[in-house]
């Protein structure tokens, strides 16, 4: 019997699921694990506090026989969020991945202090976007309408909170990622130290265009 995809929401059993997804999806949309010596540290800052925190808002791309093989995730308020990443989440992990001592030195170190500083996340200019999201498909699914599917049920389910609009940051060097979120209808967004990160925004509504 043939089955199609399908967006479902979250399952604590789709965990180890989304976190390899994030292994494989975290190097500008590549493969993270040539470049990391410990690339867990990826689901565990930009995956699984999600799903932890606030599992209404995780949905995965199911490939119809139970296995998810995408996923998109997020909050309905970043700086309620980061206040429960700092009290709630970073205490379940900061043991397996600590805080570089000083400034970071390697990309493995780099990702950590961003796990260990979530107040980043907190940016004045995007006080008007309130929610924001991250997004992951595997390779093999990708390009086939199914991030259309997953941004439009995070998007209607955020619109049927009241949230009126949503950010994510993308590293500039994604260029594939850069080309979906214009589709989606995102624009840039003005922050004044962006570091390297590139901020995009759309409004909840006009989910009909997606």
């Amino acid at each position: 019997m043939t089955t199609s995809p399908i967006i479902r929401p979250y399952r604590p059993e789709d965990r180890p699921a989304l976190d390899d997804i994030c292994v494989r999806t975290a190097h500008n949309g590549e493969d993270s694990r040539p470049h990391y010596t410990d690339p867990d540290i990826f689901p565990a800052t930009f995956a699984a506090p999600y799903v932890h925190l606030e599992p209404e808002l995780a949905f995965v791309l199911d490939d119809g026989r139970g296995q998810a093989v995408g996923y998109i995730v997020g909050t309905a308020d970043t700086a309620r969020f980061a206040e429960a990443f700092r009290v709630t989440w970073l205490p379940l992990v900061a043991g397996r991945h600590p805080e570089p001592a000083g400034r970071p030195r390697t990309p493995d170190e780099e990702i950590a202090h961003l796990l260990h500083h979530p107040e980043r996340m907190v940016v004045p200019e995007l006080a008007a976007y309130p929610a924001h999201l991250h997004i992951d498909l595997l390779p093999a699914w990708q390009g086939r309408g199914h991030g259309r599917r997953l941004m439009r049920t995070f998007l209607a389910t955020l619109q049927d909170k009241g949230v009126p609009a949503v950010h994510l940051a993308m590293a500039a060097a994604n260029t594939r990622a850069r080309a979906f979120y214009d589709r989606m209808g995102f624009h840039e967004l003005h922050v004044a130290e962006p570091g390297a990160a590139t901020f995009l925004g759309r409004g909840t509504k006009e989910l009909d265009r997606l």
